[in-house]
């Protein structure tokens, strides 16, 4: 950055503490809005309402403090039209910088006060300063690119435009990645055109196609790294081809089947549910995969209550079948020691085949390795892993450390994939190959119970393919839920939660704290749990669960509520994943406003797990209207892939992709919402740059611009061909 005029030492440290080290970084700091002076309105012209850029002198300023100690600073500017006021709060600094003489544009909107024009808070370009000198002819009369300024820094948006400007002029023409032909097959301009169109447009019409070609060649490098991750991935493979038959899928609860029969039809034959239509399709997608010589990494999305455990079962028991072994890992132990009691009751019928055992048959062995064990148990799942007698061991993610060893492991289940990243999955799929005595690379499906949107899915977990989830098993019913705002509503709620409970039905209370906090004022559970049991649901059995209880002490109140000895558990978000009570019917969600959309659909999932209708109720006033959008969407859907994309909307895609991107990698303007046309653009572009080949030889000049977004260990990775 010190190669530009006018960046000293002090304003390259400046520059450095708003992450702009380089002119790259420089070139890559875009817009945040726009400015046409070609249509600057006089303040005679000016209307209440209007969002307009006014090219005024500073007549009058006074500053001075509100009733409150806040800095105000009151401008009176004017033009050959007329005169208006400038209102600036928290801005002292104004004082200084609008004294009478200047001449600025003001861009903001014009509001009322007392029957007079007024602007509060404005964008301000200063053109004339107080010693009357202009500062740049240039810009008056054009589109002006308004810059994220920083009071903190120092750093003015026209100082800003004035580094990107003289960066350009020098810089020359850019090297473009993208070739002619796949740019003109798109109609994109050129990188050169682009960057100048969106820091120094001719006019308004030149920023949407330099915008479009930016958005595009931010979604085009992420595209083309998750195809070279995947290609690598497929190039060093040593996969397994399982044995699986696809009609063994068509079994239902009921069907004829023999000892002799597969592992897998005998289990649908025996099981409680028909598969759904979604399941026996995903199903499919998955044995496909099993019967490939490329081990299998596919994402599978299901809804809260889809089926995904006995979709993850049966693929696990074709890969048993085989003789080979699963794990599965889960972010938790609490739910790892779930997992394993639902798959050994599901399995409880089963036989499989075994030499090694007396009559030649045994039970299928499903063991939990966690933290918890004691040394002696440990030892047998270990010594149970390392023989092949160990069919199926769920865990956390400590799973795959070194002391584990396999016969022969042929399927890795991760629930919760939101839970890890692309490096993470990378690292599995090496370890899996290295922890199995026959050193291939075991299949790998990963699930989430939390939808993403397509687009997301595309930039998070495109080395991935992707199967959905998106059926309800047979009754189901869908649950009923409301936003309990006043007195009565509330009153209502409660007693609901005791009806159920009367009925034999269980309810959750969820609370946002597990105590009391001076900083933030929200209901705590310890808290809520002593005043319910004192007052709405005096005489009820309520237990207490939060996250900073002891494991046992956790693991008994769970005991408790799955067998009734605990009528309501007020509990924190520790029950937000995999608690499975068939029996509760009821949620009370108390400041509901200040959980995220995806969480409270998580946490309504916790109840209707059984065929009786289930209630969900949301307590608290919203204090914005994007909290209470987020609980009227609650409200009006079940449908966790439709409130993924409300979610999208709401939030921006800054919180989906912050555990996916970061540092250059960043999305600055594309947006997953607005912008879905260009990621399919971008995905189709990356898969002819990549080709059949999964390499980029004959397009150096996009390895070179990959360089810079990736670290050195990625591209070493990526491109040591």
């Amino acid at each position: 950055m010190s190669q530009l005029r006018h960046v000293g030492e002090k304003r390259s440290e400046a520059l450095a503490s708003i992450g702009i080290e380089s002119v790259f970084d420089l070139l890559t700091t875009y817009p945040r809005r726009y400015i046409d002076r070609t249509k600057q309105i006089d303040v005679s012209d000016l209307s209440v309402g209007d969002e307009a850029a006014v090219y005024a002198e500073v007549q009058r300023v006074n500053a001075r403090r509100t009733r409150q100690g806040k800095a105000l600073v009151d401008v009176v500017v004017s033009d050959d039209g007329g005169t208006m006021n400038i209102i600036f709060f928290n801005q002292a600094w104004r004082a200084k910088q609008l004294v009478p003489g200047v001449q600025a544009l003001f861009f903001g909107k014009v509001g009322d006060y007392r029957g007079q024009r007024q602007m509060t808070n404005p964008v301000v370009d200063v053109i004339v300063g107080a010693s009357g000198v202009e500062r740049d002819a240039s810009r008056v009369g054009r589109v002006v690119a308004i810059y994220p300024a920083s009071g903190k820094a120092g750093l003015t948006s026209w100082e800003m435009g004035g580094f990107v400007e003289e960066a350009l002029q020098r810089a020359g023409e850019f090297l473009d990645p993208v070739p002619a032909s796949l740019r003109d097959e798109l109609r994109m301009v050129d990188r050169t055109k682009a960057l100048a169109g969106v820091h120094i447009p001719d006019d308004i019409g030149s920023i949407a196609p330099a915008r479009r070609r930016l958005a595009f060649d931010e979604f085009l490098r992420l595209q083309v790294l998750l195809r070279l991750r995947r290609g690598h991935l497929e190039r060093s493979a040593v996969g397994i081809r399982h044995s699986v038959t696809l009609s063994d899928l068509d079994a239902a609860p009921g069907s004829l089947s023999t000892p002799e029969s597969s592992l897998v039809r005998r289990f649908l034959s025996d099981h409680h549910y028909v598969l759904t239509g979604a399941q026996r399709r995903v199903l499919d997608e998955i044995f496909r995969d099993l019967s490939s010589p490329l081990p299998m990494h596919r994402l599978l999305q299901g809804d809260v209550g889809s089926g995904k455990t006995t979709v993850a079962l049966a693929s696990f028991l074709a890969v048993i079948e085989g003789g080979r072994q699963g794990a599965m890992m889960a972010p938790t132990e609490v739910l790892a020691e779930q997992h394993v009691a639902s798959l050994r009751r599901d399995v409880a019928s089963l036989q499989r085949s075994d030499e090694a055992v007396l009559g030649g048959t045994r039970p299928l062995n499903i063991q939990l390795l966690t933290g918890r064990l004691k040394a002696t148990e440990r030892r047998a799942v270990l010594q149970g892993l390392a023989s092949g007698s160990v069919d199926i061991v769920v865990g956390t993610h400590a799973l795959l450390t070194d002391d584990v060893r396999f016969r022969a492991l042929g399927l890795v289940v991760i629930d919760e994939q939101h839970r890890f990243g692309v490096e993470q999955r990378a690292t599995l799929r090496d370890k899996g190959r290295e922890h199995s005595g026959e050193s291939l690379d075991p299949d790998l499906l990963v699930m989430t119970a939390t939808p993403i949107p397509r687009t997301a899915a595309m930039v998070l977990f495109g080395d991935l393919d992707i199967s959905i989830l998106n059926e309800l098993p047979e009754g189901r019913r869908p649950i009923e839920t409301s936003w309990a705002k006043g007195k009565t509503e509330v009153a209502d709620a409660w007693k609901r939660v005791r009806s159920e409970v009367e009925k034999g039905k269980r309810a959750f209370v969820i609370c946002p704290l597990v105590e009391g906090s001076d900083r933030v004022v929200a209901t705590s559970a310890v808290e809520e749990h002593e005043r319910l049991a004192k007052t709405e649901l005096k005489g009820l059995r309520i237990g207490l669960l939060h996250g900073q209880m002891k494991s046992h002490e956790k693991d008994w109140v769970m005991e408790q509520f799955r067998h009734g000895v605990i009528d309501v558990l007020v509990a924190t978000v520790v029950v937000e994943v995999g608690v499975d009570v068939p029996e509760a019917t009821v949620m009370v969600i108390e400041d509901a406003w200040r959980f995220g959309l995806a969480q409270l659909h998580q946490l309504r999932g916790r109840v209707g797990r059984g065929g009786e209708q289930s209630y969900c109720f949301l307590l608290g006033e919203a204090p914005n209207e994007e909290s209470a959008a987020r609980l009227e969407a609650l409200v009006a859907s079940n449908d966790g892939f439709a409130l993924a994309e409300v979610d999208l909307d709401l939030r921006g895609e800054g919180t989906l992709l912050g555990a996916r991107q970061r540092g250059r990698s960043d999305l600055k303007l594309a947006s997953l919402r607005d912008d879905q046309d260009l990621l399919f653009m971008a995905h189709d572009a990356a898969t002819k740059l990549v080709g059949p080949s999964d390499d980029l030889s004959e397009h150096p000049d996009l390895v070179d611009e990959l360089r810079l977004f990736i670290d050195d260990e990625e591209a070493d990775y990526l491109f040591k061909s």
